[in-house]
């Protein structure tokens, strides 16, 4: 589910004034981990590069990879706290796939808010530390024109809460989680009225469980048949899967997984869940499909 706010020429023209996209990243987890690498993976990569897997465009709109600066980071893993962020990515319990060296960027990572941003049963897998009161400040200070929210699924009150502090600091939010932030119209007005971007809510893989679920049904339909009813059951090894086995966690996350899926299927009878955590499978997700 994606939703836009306020991509006004006032404000982009505001973001493109400098040769940096300058990016906070809240929640130093799997998500944060595959940027920063990426980064630096395709950093090399420019409007005269042949198609790269990997990447849908190599220009987007006059940028390149190598635009994209990481400015400030937070997150209230003690562990992590302190770090620089090519370090911090590799912490536990965060197990995303290696793929490139990453140098040191000079970007420490600093206490977030905390909130509900952690599943109770997860409370002690880690020692934690926050610093709300300092997120407006550090965002103002560090030249951030836009901050990632890689929060934990089902951290409603810390998504409002950075969401506020973007407001606060005349910083554009990239919602990367199901909490319904731009696609909510209250929220979507905030923005609007502030002339910030705001772009979300959540996000998918390129091609991942949910995209390809999506267009097994649209197959089905434009050959001339009817799906009366399908279910997508998602096992994984990572801490998204853990988080989502409170089971209060996952109310908007099952709507931005299976609206899609509904609108592309032509009907209501469709269900898609996060069926269970199994931690020997690290970082890999598998789905079942049944239509």
């Amino acid at each position: 589910m994606t939703n836009f706010v306020n991509l006004s020429f006032h404000a982009t023209m505001r973001i493109m004034a400098d040769s940096k996209i300058k990016i906070a990243v809240a929640g130093i987890g799997n998500c944060a981990s595959s940027l920063i690498q990426g980064l630096e993976y395709y950093k090399d990569v420019d409007e005269k590069s042949s198609a790269v897997p990997g990447l849908m465009h190599n220009n987007f709109g006059g940028y390149l990879i190598r635009d994209i600066e990481a400015v400030a980071a937070f997150d209230i893993n003690a562990n992590k706290i302190g770090k620089d962020i090519s370090e911090a990515i590799w912490v536990s319990p965060t197990n995303s796939r290696k793929f490139i060296d990453v140098p040191k960027k000079n970007v420490k990572v600093l206490a977030g808010a905390l909130l509900d941003g952690i599943a109770p049963h997860m409370e002690n897998y880690f020692p934690r530390k926050e610093n709300a009161k300092n997120v407006v400040r550090i965002l103002r200070d560090s030249g951030a024109e836009m901050l990632i929210s890689f929060l934990p699924v089902g951290s409603r009150e810390a998504t409002r809460f950075y969401a506020n502090a973007c407001l606060e600091a005349g910083v554009a939010f990239i919602n990367g989680i199901p909490e319904f932030i731009a696609s909510d119209p209250e929220w979507a007005k905030k923005f609007e009225e502030r002339g910030i971007p705001c772009a979300g809510d959540d996000i998918q893989s390129q091609v991942g469980a949910t995209i390809l679920h999506r267009a097994l049904v649209e197959l089905i339909r434009e050959r001339g048949q009817t799906v009366l009813n399908s279910y997508q059951l998602d096992i994984g090894g990572n801490m998204d899967f853990d988080n989502l086995t409170d089971r209060n966690r996952l109310k908007s996350k099952k709507i931005s997984k299976t609206d899609p899926v509904i609108w592309a299927a032509g009907t209501k009878d469709i269900k898609v869940v996060p069926a269970d955590y199994i931690p020997h499978l690290g970082d890999k997700k598998i789905a079942y499909i049944i239509v």
